[in-house]
């Protein structure tokens, strides 16, 4: 009786533990929620975009006359972009089958790629011939491609933490196992999709 009294008194002093009603891993989940919320930050960005183009810019045209944006260099970003994806996908596919090398291989192979980008990226800054406060059409085109830009550069961080840890032996073929490359690699594919967007919207139409 005492046990038990002992027991009913420890179930009272303690919460019951928490019921999962969902197969999905809660740290999938949450990365999906968070995806979710920076879509919609995005879609506030395109928004504005799409009322100055209509708005402001008007029958002027857009861009505007003496603002040219280098389509050519924005095009080898997206090829180098969309080739990081499928070397995520090869990194990820690896530790599922318990390749360690092809794990370490695709992560840095991603990771190089990711930079590449960004390097590009701000190469074309320093060389694009105008700046954000020059006009709507200048400060959209930086905020646009600047967001997107941040995004790169936390991906990049996330993908040298798990290239950190996979060269120091952690993660397996196992779910749980390789989650922490799993969940990079979502975010790295939303970037990657993303600046298809971007790339189409301001560059392209």
């Amino acid at each position: 009786m005492a046990t038990a009294a002992h027991a009913h008194e420890h179930d009272h002093g303690h919460p019951p533990a928490a019921h999962k009603s969902s197969r999905v891993d809660s740290r999938l989940l949450g990365m999906y929620l968070f995806i979710a919320s920076e879509t919609m930050l995005f879609g506030s960005f395109f928004s504005i975009y799409f009322f100055d183009r209509v708005v402001v810019g008007g029958e002027g045209g857009w861009p505007p006359e003496g603002f040219e944006l280098p389509v050519y260099l924005a095009f080898v970003n997206t090829i180098i972009l969309v080739t990081s994806s499928f070397s995520m996908h090869w990194a990820l596919q690896s530790i599922k089958r318990n390749n360690r090398s092809g794990l370490i291989a695709g992560l840095t192979l991603t990771f190089l790629l990711g930079l590449t980008f960004l390097l590009i990226q701000a190469r074309e800054y320093t060389r694009i011939g105008f700046k954000p406060s020059d006009n709507a059409f200048a400060s959209t085109f930086f905020g646009l491609t600047g967001l997107h830009g941040l995004h790169v550069f936390i991906g990049l961080n996330l993908l040298m933490y798990a290239l950190i840890r996979s060269l120091r032996g952690h993660y397996g073929p196992k779910t749980e196992d390789h989650l922490g490359v799993e969940l990079p690699g979502i975010y790295w594919h939303f970037v990657d999709v993303m600046w298809i967007v971007v790339y189409t919207t301001v560059y392209v139409i």
